[in-house]
């Protein structure tokens, strides 16, 4: 299983409830950055512009791009970001306390900042930080973080068209008549109809 299904089963629900986020809220920042012009014009209201570069370059390495469909950035998911911070201001200090971290652990480790490290450079700090059971004790605050963030990554993903197509969601259609739950998946479960 990939990573990117891994973050779809995982966000679907869940994530919204985690984040202390109703449903509302979460179709109102999906509404709010689906309306936001594709040619890349989009001006932050939270992120300043370092934050923001780093939004998107992390987002993408949660959702890269498949031969299912786009990237985290493709799908808005930076936007999303952007309005839930404008929109929560209890939630700005842990997500710029964040990236602060996430740049300041670089400059120890690399000498740089999380941009401007290597692929494998990023990829490790992220492998440590990714795994809570996994983490160092002094990695807690990375922990905490990358939970977060990569909940609010894949909540704002699979809000969208692009998201719900990538899972196979296909809304709330009218069911004529119930035939029940298709055999194939009868089987699956190891479950019968009485």
């Amino acid at each position: 299983m990939d990573r990117r299904s891994v973050v779809g089963i995982l966000a679907v629900a869940p994530a919204a409830a985690a984040l202390k986020w109703t449903p509302r809220q979460v179709d109102r920042a999906a509404r709010a950055a689906a309306a936001v012009p594709a040619d890349g014009s989009y001006a932050p209201q939270f992120f300043n512009p370092r934050e923001w570069e780093t939004v998107r370059m992390l987002v993408n390495m949660i959702i890269p791009a498949d031969e299912r469909s786009g990237s985290g950035t493709d799908a808005g998911v930076p936007e999303f970001m952007d309005f839930i911070m404008t929109d929560r201001p209890s939630a700005q200090p842990a997500m710029r306390g964040g990236l602060a971290w996430l740049d300041d652990r670089c400059l120890k480790r690399f000498g740089k900042r999380f941009v401007e490290g290597t692929p494998e450079e990023r990829g490790s700090l992220l492998d440590a930080i990714a795994y809570p059971r996994k983490a160092a004790p002094e990695m807690g605050h990375g922990v905490a973080f990358f939970n977060r963030f990569r909940d609010l990554t894949a909540t704002g993903f699979f809000t969208t068209k692009m998201g719900m197509a990538d899972v196979g969601y296909r809304g709330n259609t009218a069911v004529v008549e119930w035939q029940g739950c298709p055999q194939a998946a009868l089987d699956h479960l190891n479950v019968r109809y009485r």
